[in-house]
């Protein structure tokens, strides 16, 4: 012999979401997909700046394009971890200071192709 117990149904409600007890069953959780972070090595025009940062910081990325070609400043990333802060070699000839982040891997997109016409600069959070 088997028994089954059932409560009311008013027939609105899809299958699955009426418990036996007669309250509805919560609607099951969706996961959100995962964003998936990579490090991006970042050159930051100003050198003096990077020197102020540590593993661990959080800081924001902000653009600062050529004006005369009618760009301005935008912020590329907030928040980024500071993952390494690489000390610079002896003979570096190039301006800035490079610094790496912990990102999204669309920011990470932004902030490299923004590097390619942009002065980077960095904000502390």
């Amino acid at each position: 012999m088997a028994l089954v117990a059932a409560g009311p149904r008013t027939g609105a409600e899809p299958h699955g979401t009426q418990r036996a007890d007669g309250h509805r069953a919560a609607e099951p959780v969706r996961p959100h997909p995962a964003v998936e972070v990579v490090t991006a090595p970042v050159r930051i025009a100003d050198a003096a700046a990077v020197r102020l940062l540590h593993s661990g910081d959080r800081v924001d990325v902000i653009a600062a394009e050529d004006p005369s070609a009618g760009a301005g400043v935008r912020v590329l990333a907030r928040g980024a971890r500071v993952t390494e802060v690489p000390e610079p070699p002896s003979s570096a000839a190039e301006s800035g200071a490079l610094v790496v982040l912990s990102v999204p891997r669309p920011t990470a997109a932004r902030l490299v192709g923004a590097s390619a016409t942009a002065r980077l600069a960095v904000t502390l959070c």
